[in-house]
């Protein structure tokens, strides 16, 4: 189910809390052993390397949630591609809550702009295209609203959020209902007419199994290039095409040369390096 924004930001602040819990469990004795109570001061946050900023509300949050009178004022919006060395932002408010909440604020800064940072670079070569970038749920646990959010800042699209979301059939399910005919036709039996069965296959005779079966999305998956060719030309126009397994950003302008709908990339959430940006510059304020 796709979530509106207001029910997205309770999803958000239920885990930030959780997350400035693990980091908080009774006090920060740091921040507490040299800093005021009431005390209030500023930070900047700086770029500290190139990328595309996603998590930005996020970022302010964590530091709201400590300080109802913290003070965030943006310089770059969400999606906003900055430089290295860049001010993106200025904080204020009571210094205890800025210390306390800086770690947790850039984690989430830092790992949602380094997803959209690199989905952007691999959606960049699907310009021109009809083709679609798509995540999976290959997210870390907990953190998956953040993660495919962060995919769609980037430029691309999310597939299914969660098992309760869409009916898609893999190797596993196959296994279980003794074949693809029998996989489909159990998943049309059951699911809503609604919603759209999709299939993963690996071979020739599985696609034409699952074509013939009457699957509206077909997920060509792990197919060497020859294969996937062939695989393309038996599909179009029977079933939207998805591709998938070891797609890359060497790889993907060639896989959508074939003309396919979808190509899904678990490598947005689950291998995207981090952007670095920094807090710094804390000082006292009246």
């Amino acid at each position: 189910m796709k979530e509106n924004s207001t029910t997205r930001m309770l999803h958000f602040d239920q885990a930030i809390l959780n997350a400035l819990k693990e980091d908080i469990p009774w006090e920060d004795v740091s921040a507490n052993a040299v800093v005021p109570e009431g005390a209030l001061g500023e930070a900047e946050l700086i770029a500290k390397q190139d990328g595309v900023m996603a998590g930005l509300p996020v970022f302010r949050r964590a530091f709201e949630l400590l300080d109802d009178g913290a003070e965030i004022a943006l310089f770059v919006q969400e999606g906003d591609e900055v430089r290295k060395g860049q001010k993106l932002a200025v904080v204020r408010g009571k210094m205890r809550a800025i210390l306390s909440a800086e770690r947790t604020a850039l984690n989430f800064l830092q790992r949602m702009s380094g997803i959209a940072t690199y989905t952007r670079s691999v959606a960049a070569y699907l310009e021109g295209t009809h083709t679609k970038l798509l995540d999976t749920r290959k997210t870390t646990p907990n953190l998956r609203i953040f993660e495919k959010y962060a995919v769609s800042v980037g430029g691309g699209n999310n597939h299914r959020f969660n098992l309760s979301d869409g009916v898609l059939l893999k190797d596993n399910h196959i296994g279980a209902a003794g074949g693809v005919k029998e996989a489909i036709a159990a998943a049309r039996a059951y699911a809503p007419f609604v919603r759209k069965i999709e299939i993963e296959v690996e071979t020739l005779a599985q696609l034409k199994d699952a074509l013939e079966a009457g699957a509206e999305i077909v997920m060509l998956d792990n197919m060497s290039d020859d294969v996937l060719k062939e695989a393309v030309a038996l599909a179009k126009g029977k079933a939207e095409i998805e591709v998938s397994g070891n797609v890359t950003r060497e790889n993907i302008a060639r896989l959508a040369s074939l003309g396919v709908d979808y190509i899904s990339s678990g490598a947005l959430t689950h291998s995207a390096p981090i952007l670095d940006v920094s807090l710094k510059n804390l000082h006292p304020i009246k």
